[in-house]
């Protein structure tokens, strides 16, 4: 039981934290980003989209489609984050509504193309794409290591992906010049604009890499949980990718501890319905156990939690 419970937590709890690391850069440069949810989901679509063209030429047994499915989803996460970019940086407007916007135009757009799609490529009227679930493997010798062992159980390859881009961000944010310039526009703009520092390319960048990563997760997502492209995928991840951003104090490590505590209450919870035969309606009430979590945390560690100083605010160049 208990490496099942570890097993489904990694592989809830990685997909959400790449979309963490996304909101991080995105919030660290001062752009508050509550879009992670849309990003996800427009990433995913094209990169489902692509994966299920390339598995009708190429064949259901290619591995092809599964990575350059990935690959597309990062790109499609990308351009669809320079509507936030648009809105925000160019337009200056309130960050908070433009993420309300980009994720319910996501929505609909999404579901509109997706239809539009299958109808034209595939004569079908499905609001959805089928991928199936993604192949596993599992480390052999170390594997049997009792608790430690189911780390290596069952991994799906997109973990190892997420993993090496969690290294890479986390040197580019604490290791290069680009990271503290970042640090800097998301603590005081203007002192980084007097020295020298392009705050609205600084911030671009970071909203166009949360774009990426947010869809490299909702593209894991559908491989693992859903099986699937559909609307179903909005279902509150990216928002739980904000929460675990907060109560990781908007650093990078604490989030994965924040991301793996999400991840192991939903699999405990799932564990515990399976363990006692209760009926398969109760996963329902298992899927609350991180919201429920979420709001605990606010409650008790909310007021510790320090944003970047110029979260939210709109930069004007002009003041000083």
């Amino acid at each position: 039981m208990l490496d099942t419970i570890i097993i489904d937590g990694l592989a809830f709890a990685v997909p959400m934290f790449v979309m963490a690391i996304g909101g991080i850069f995105s919030e660290k440069s001062g752009i508050t980003n509550l879009a992670i949810e849309g990003l996800q989901g427009f990433g995913a679509f094209t990169g489902a989209f692509i994966a299920v063209v390339l598995a009708t030429l190429l064949g259901p047994t290619s591995s092809v489609p599964f990575y350059v499915s990935f690959l597309v989803a990062f790109l499609g996460g990308m351009l669809y984050s320079l509507v936030h970019v648009l809105l925000c940086i160019r337009f200056r407007a309130n960050q908070v509504i433009s993420g309300v916007v980009v994720n319910i135009l996501a929505m609909a757009l999404t579901s509109f193309f997706t239809r539009s799609l299958n109808m034209a490529f595939f004569g079908q009227k499905s609001n959805k794409f089928v991928l199936g679930t993604s192949v596993r493997f599992t480390v052999p010798v170390i594997s049997n290591i009792p608790v430690i062992g189911a780390l290596f159980k069952r991994v799906y390859p997109f973990e190892i992906m997420i993993a090496v881009i969690a290294v890479i961000m986390w040197y580019v944010m604490y290791k290069t010049p680009y990271g503290m310039h970042l640090r800097a526009c998301g603590d005081n703009p203007h002192a980084a604009d007097a020295a020298g520092i392009d705050v609205n390319r600084v911030r671009t960048i970071a909203v166009v890499l949360s774009g990426g990563l947010s869809a490299v997760g909702g593209m894991s997502f559908a491989y693992s949980i859903s099986a699937n492209f559909s609307p179903d995928i909005y279902l509150g991840f990216g928002y739980l990718a904000i929460a675990a951003l907060i109560f990781g104090n908007w650093s990078i490590m604490p989030t994965l501890g924040a991301c793996l505590l999400f991840g192991f209450a939903r699999s405990a919870g799932q564990a515990i319905i399976q363990r006692m035969g209760m009926p398969s309606s109760y996963n329902d009430l298992v899927r609350i156990l991180p919201y429920v979590i979420t709001l605990l945390l606010l409650v008790f560690f909310g007021r510790n939690n320090r944003s970047p100083r110029a979260l939210g605010e709109i930069y004007d160049k002009g003041k000083r």
